[in-house]
């Protein structure tokens, strides 16, 4: 193998985990971190496992760490709260081998539901952090966390954002130092912690304080003397940015983020003149610049961070030079480029057009969740009322339904993803069924976990290496939870769809549809043959209703609409709406005249 690699920081803490002597990793996907887990299969001696979700795998990993293995946990910052009633009492109860648990933030909400800054969660939690800056820092990183792990006893956050988990850079490789797991101890006055927990929480707080003074000495926390008259505190990418912009200025770097240098940050910013803070997302440094009394010796009154730089979103070396423009005087850089929209859409031939179709006919408020079939906004199908997070959107329902009942009863559908269901639905929908709800439930089956590129899941029958094992069946599953009512549909199938869905709405009782239909881009999908479809012009009466099921292949609204032969799968979705016949297979004879 090279010495050097052009790696992403995903691929690099991949890396770094196996030449730390990691055991065992597990995850759940999500932007941006989904590749750490994907690239950890390539090590054989590594256990890896998607798991059902977040706080699954950090059960699973924690696991691992307490019988004596290094272990890593690896999930996207809204993952994280799912897994935060286990990460909490970790603190209290220490580590065994080295775990780390990563945390990949999305400034800028690129593939999320909201901008959550989980530096806050170190604090919270009072463990330490780490933030790599680049590829090259993301392997070395997960290495020295592991063993700030085993040397203080705790768990270590490693944070990345979405540049530095997707950009890639240079990366000298290691040596790997792969050691057999430490034996098991039993030590239930340490691992018991509702039992223990009063005796174990004075650790918390005198752990805590060691890690204080090791931060000052901490070889990640480093200085780079320039001039003086500008000193920057930063850390992670927005390093890189301060770097381009103020490249004369001297600069704090901290790789170690929780707790801070106390010390070192007076000194440094004793040395300086005026004293900047740039950072994305929320004053996480600011404010404990603040707390720890940072002022400016040069007659300058404070420090300058959220005050010039926007507390959302991304950072880049033109927002820096245009926020600090007043300060400094310096030119404005118009570097923009005008790039045509691109507006999220369902793939053509998707499985979940079909449903919405349905659902959009219907006039049904539908509730949903995380995932592709959240393009049910959009046009033409409208047909989504509200999406929030993992698991929602079955509890929501049945929220309206509670107030509504004889108004909304029969007109609520919740919609899920067979990923997501497994991950977070299947107890909401125990709840109707508990609580004497008539809910409707349409489970969108499409064999994977597609928004974040097709991982494994337990319905599947494959692990993440892809050997075989058990795949749900989720209709004996939703009949044990006690749903008698349980259909299932092609959603190619717009008649029995359409039907199915109004059949359920009709019943006073919980009802469940499972759409069944493999996504579109799956491997085996794409290898079997497609016949593409074609208008025929002098038969089309060009009412629109074609373009009303949503296909990207399909174009022309107001004209006689065209099918891109290249984009078009032939799933006939568009052939079954037309009442014209206008619609029919390239190579039809009637294509032929």
């Amino acid at each position: 193998m090279p010495t050097k690699q052009f790696l992403s920081g995903n691929e690099a803490i991949a890396r770094g985990a196996w030449e730390a002597g990691v055991h065992v990793a597990a995850g759940y996907p999500g932007t941006p971190s989904t590749e750490i887990i994907e690239n950890l299969v390539r090590y054989e001696d590594v256990d890896v496992e998607w798991s059902t979700n977040e706080k699954v795998a950090f059960d699973v990993a924690y696991g691992a760490s307490l019988a004596g293995g290094r272990s890593l946990v690896s999930m996207k910052h809204v993952g994280v709260n799912v897994a935060l009633d286990s990460l909490m009492v970790t603190p209290f109860a220490g580590v065994h081998g080295g775990f780390v648990i990563i945390t990949a933030d999305d400034p800028g909400m690129h593939s999320s539901q909201n901008e959550q800054d989980n530096r806050y969660l170190a604090r919270f939690a009072k463990i330490p952090m780490l933030e790599p800056a680049d590829s090259q820092e993301a392997m070395e990183y997960v290495k020295i966390a592991f063993d700030i792990s085993e040397q203080f006893d705790v768990p270590v956050f490693l944070r990345t954002t979405t540049r530095t988990s997707h950009s890639k850079s240079v990366v000298e490789m290691g040596v790997a130092d792969r050691k057999l797991p430490k034996k098991y101890k039993q030590d239930p006055l340490k691992h018991v912690v509702p039992i223990h927990g009063k005796r174990l929480r004075g650790n918390v707080d005198d752990r805590l304080r060691k890690l204080e003074e090791f931060a000052e000495t901490c070889p990640l926390n480093t200085i780079e003397w320039n001039s003086r008259k500008i000193g920057i505190v930063t850390s992670g990418i927005s390093y890189q940015y301060a770097k381009e912009v103020f490249p004369e200025a001297s600069i704090l770097k901290l790789g170690m983020i929780f707790p801070l240098p106390r010390k070192l940050i007076e000194w440094f910013c004793d040395g300086v003149e005026k004293t900047y803070v740039i950072e994305e997302l929320e004053p996480f440094l600011e404010e404990q610049l603040r707390i720890i009394g940072i002022k400016n010796p040069y007659g300058v009154s404070d420090i300058v961070g959220k005050a010039a730089i926007p507390s959302m979103f991304e950072l880049s070396p033109d927002i820096l030079r245009n926020a600090f423009l007043g300060i400094e005087g310096r030119s404005s850089f118009e570097s923009e480029v005008s790039i045509p929209p691109r507006p999220p859409v369902l793939c053509p031939g998707c499985p979940h057009s079909g449903v919405y179709f349905a659902l959009h006919k219907l006039k049904a408020v539908v509730t949903g969740d995380i995932g592709c079939y959240t393009l049910g906004a959009l046009h033409p199908f409208n047909a989504l009322d509200t999406t929030f997070c993992m698991g929602a959107g079955i509890g929501n329902a049945f929220g309206m339904e509670k107030v509504h009942r004889d108004t909304m009863g029969k007109k609520l559908v919740a919609v899920i993803g067979d990923g997501t269901f497994l991950h977070s639905g299947l107890g909401a929908l125990i709840d109707i069924v508990f609580n004497r709800g008539i809910t409707t439930v349409i489970l969108m089956d499409n064999s994977t976990t597609g928004m974040t590129g097709h991982q494994q899941h337990p319905g599947m029958g494959k692990t993440v290496r892809n050997l075989e094992t058990h795949a749900i069946n989720y209709e004996e599953l939703i009949h044990a939870i006690g749903v008698k009512h349980i259909r299932v549909v092609d959603p190619y199938d717009l008649e029995l769809t359409e039907k199915s869905i109004k059949e359920a709405l009709a019943l006073e009782e919980p009802a469940v549809v499972i759409s069944r239909r493999p996504c579109v881009l799956l491997e085996d999908e794409r290898a079997k043959p497609h016949q593409p479809y074609e208008v025929i012009e002098e038969l089309c009466e060009e009412c629109d209703l074609c373009l009303k099921i949503g296909c990207p292949a399909i174009g022309g609204l107001g004209t006689t609409p065209f099918i891109s032969k290249e984009r078009c799968i032939g799933c006939d979705l568009c052939a079954k709406l037309c009442a014209f016949d206008a619609i029919r297979p390239i190579g039809h004879e009637m294509a032929k005249r």
